[in-house]
């Protein structure tokens, strides 16, 4: 076993500090996801690597009859490492399942009881970051925030944030209850939240930003791989093409906390090198350049959650 040390970034204001990369986990309940055992080898190389930040939910399941499934592997995954109870588990309820349906659901009633599933599933008296995983348009937004802020005040939650949300949206959350994470579809094809000032908002009002998806999804990974700039670019750092777009990200927005999926070994090894990078802002230049050789059409894989529905 070798931890490595690694950069640090502060979750929110919670004074809890991690590596300045963690692992999406939901590759490892989805559709081609590892044996158990595999699995829980996939959290331990984490944790191996100086990882101590993972991204769940209790939707990451296959069907409505294993819901917290991703919550349950992961409960078990940091209680069988000896770094895994410093680990910092971010999940997020919001999402119900019929079947193999996902629906989007944030009434507050169904956001408490979510919550407690996945205390239950996590083992914790207290969730490190519970995050709404997407507004619900049949519910006003302050309804389903203000279910947050009641569970973070009766200490089910220690911190609070949002996903899949709008520039807007965080600012009404924000009167509301402190604002820990924001969690956002960010990537090389989709920089949306730089262009509204949301990544930047964050940034100054210490809330960390999770890019959901950074290299692009699942469909999207093997293009970024195949670029043959990006591949250039890497070879002086001795990185591959994701690595060097990871620490792309983390060297443009120091306040960015990466979540990368994962379902073997060898990509949370990668993560840990692409934090370790160090790019200068000619590299930074010449990557954002090489960006414009992705095609736009690249596939992106399967949707991980609902449209929201009117």
């Amino acid at each position: 076993m070798a931890t490595y040390a690694l950069p640090t970034v502060e979750v929110g204001r919670t004074g809890r500090k991690v590596a300045r990369i963690g692992m999406g986990a939901l590759p490892l309940s989805f559709d081609g996801r590892p044996p158990r055992r595999d699995a829980l080898k996939v959290v331990w190389a984490a944790l191996d690597q100086g990882i101590g930040f993972f991204d769940t939910a209790d939707s990451y399941c296959l069907h409505a009859g294993e819901m917290n499934h991703n919550e349950r592997l992961l409960r078990e995954g940091l209680a069988t490492h000896p770094a895994g109870a410093h680990a910092v588990v971010a999940t997020k309820g919001g999402i119900a399942r019929d079947g193999r349906r996902m629906r989007i659901d944030a009434h507050p009633a169904h956001l408490r009881r979510a919550c407690h599933a996945s205390l239950k599933a996590l083992g914790v008296d207290s969730i490190d970051l519970y995050q709404l995983h997407a507004p619900d348009p049949r519910v006003p937004f302050a309804e389903s925030v203000g279910a947050l802020a009641r569970l973070r005040e009766a200490g089910e939650v220690r911190a609070v944030g949002l996903s899949n949300v709008s520039r807007a949206q965080v600012d009404e959350a924000r009167a509301i209850v402190e604002v820990a994470s924001v969690q956002n579809h960010f990537n090389p094809w989709d920089r949306s939240h730089e262009r509204s000032g949301l990544v930047d908002l964050c940034a100054a009002e210490g809330i960390t930003f999770l890019p959901h998806s950074p290299l692009g999804g699942a469909g999207r990974v093997g293009v970024i791989r195949g670029c043959a700039r990006l591949r250039e670019l890497g070879r002086p750092h001795a990185a591959t093409a994701p690595e060097l777009v990871l620490a792309w990200m983390m060297a443009r927005w120091p306040a960015m906390l990466p979540i990368p999926g994962a379902s073997r070994p060898h990509s949370v090894e990668g993560a840990s090198r692409a934090a370790r990078l160090r790019l200068d802002g000619d590299a930074l230049s010449a990557a954002e350049a090489a960006f414009a050789a992705l095609p736009a059409t690249a596939p992106q894989g399967p949707p991980v959650q609902p449209r929201q529905e009117p």
